[in-house]
């Protein structure tokens, strides 16, 4: 997405895994919700019959989109985050007299992490399953992991932060035997991937509506039919009494175009923003000595490239950047006003100067090969410029152990004295 402003030449907008702008098309299948078509979907007067029909429309897309078995098995929620919280919490609990063991990665989003210190302060046991150096959950590890009072294992799509695709499939062939209930947090991958709950086996999964160029405060939980859910919230109702509260219609109806564009359009934009992703990989790892690729360089999601380089600091990258009119992010943006390194990179044993040094590039609709040459064409600079002041760069490093040595033979030698 580039744009002018003044300060900087061009503005280049590559951190679409923060915010996504409303598609034009989505906008206009939202407006007439705002006013002319007001009503609320549970009343049963003439003003209630189109926001209803619309709901239930909104409803069949993103099931389409994530190829569910009937409309009913998808539940709105404000966000992905909601929609976790809801089929985490919800499953646990039911689960609460069977099995107080939960199953999750170490590399999960933030909000997912944050349910789980809720379950374990709420008498669950977790365990978090370390992943390779690439991102990936090891399989046999997950396998060890699971026990005969485990009622959940939840496991996200793809990593909203390095890019790296699960083997989502074999992990829910796995569960499905051992009989255990299997969520993934698919915000980061849906519409950019192929999503298919049936052949995953997956029986709970939260979608964002952001991630899909539709509204912020829509996103929905997949729930399998026959998945025992207790509410987390009581209400009116709603939602199968999973999600009570009026339903915010203009939202939804955006969610749900939003999903129809994407099933519609993912092949072909994920293999443009492929080539974008592939080129802006190859130009950064050939054009910037001792800099590395995070994730796994193809099992990865095709918008998401994620480096980190050696002797500088991921903030003063991002503060050059944006200077240049560069828009990226250290870390997932739910985190990233946290001074602490990403605890996806320290999982995945990245030394913490390293992990402190890491920019996250995530492309677009907008975006185009003259951004990805105009980000090659200024990074290496920011990059030399930081280095030259950084304390930690090969030349200051030998001089700083040159000067301690310097000074430790000048103790000895007083010492002697």
């Amino acid at each position: 997405m580039s744009f002018q402003t003044s300060g900087a030449k061009r503005r280049v907008y590559m951190d679409y895994s923060a915010a996504s702008p409303v598609d034009e098309r989505v906008l206009a299948a939202m407006m007439p919700f705002f006013s002319d078509k007001f009503g609320n979907p549970s009343s049963l007067h003439n003003a209630g019959r189109e926001p209803r029909k619309a709901l239930e429309d909104a409803r069949t897309k993103v099931g389409a989109l994530l190829n569910a078995k009937r409309k009913e098995e998808i539940i709105f929620t404000s966000n992905g985050t909601e929609a976790s919280n809801i089929g985490i919490k919800g499953v646990a609990m039911r689960m609460k007299g069977e099995g107080m063991h939960v199953v999750t990665s170490a590399i999960e989003h933030i909000s997912v992490l944050n349910i789980m210190k809720y379950l374990e302060k709420n008498g669950f046991e977790v365990t978090y399953i370390p992943p390779t150096v690439d991102g990936f959950v090891n399989l046999e590890k997950l396998e060890k992991a699971v026990r005969k009072d485990t009622a959940l294992v939840s496991i996200m799509y793809a990593n909203n932060e390095i890019g790296t695709l699960q083997p989502i499939d074999e992990i829910g062939k796995l569960l499905e035997e051992k009989d255990v209930f299997f969520h993934v947090d698919a915000v980061a991958a849906a519409g950019k991937v192929s999503i298919d709950v049936q052949r995953s086996r997956i029986d709970l999964l939260s979608v964002s509506s952001n991630d899909l160029y539709g509204p912020k405060g829509a996103g929905a939980l997949y729930v399998r039919d026959g998945t025992r859910v207790e509410a987390v919230n009581q209400g009116g109702g709603q939602e199968r009494g999973l999600r009570s509260g009026s339903e915010d219609i203009p939202a939804i109806v955006g969610f749900g175009a939003a999903a129809d564009i994407a099933r519609n359009e993912m092949a072909q934009q994920s293999e443009r923003l492929k080539e974008l992703r592939d080129k802006l990989i190859t130009g950064m790892l050939d054009g910037i000595d001792d800099s590395f690729l995070n994730g796994h360089p193809t099992k990865r999601l095709p918008n998401n490239a994620n480096f980190r380089f050696r002797y500088v600091e991921g903030e003063s990258m991002l503060l050059n950047l944006d200077m240049a009119g560069i828009s990226v992010s250290s870390s997932s943006p739910c985190t990233s006003k946290s001074l602490l390194p990403s605890h996806v990179l320290l999982a995945c044993e990245i030394p913490t100067e390293e992990a402190q040094s890491a920019v996250q590039f995530t492309l677009g609709k907008a975006n185009t090969a003259e951004d990805i040459d105009y980000v090659l064409g200024v990074f290496p600079g920011i990059i030399k410029k930081l280095r030259a002041m950084s304390p930690f760069s090969p030349a200051n490093l030998a001089e700083m152990r040159s000067t301690a040595g310097h000074r430790e033979k000048e103790d000895h030698h007083h010492s002697e004295e």
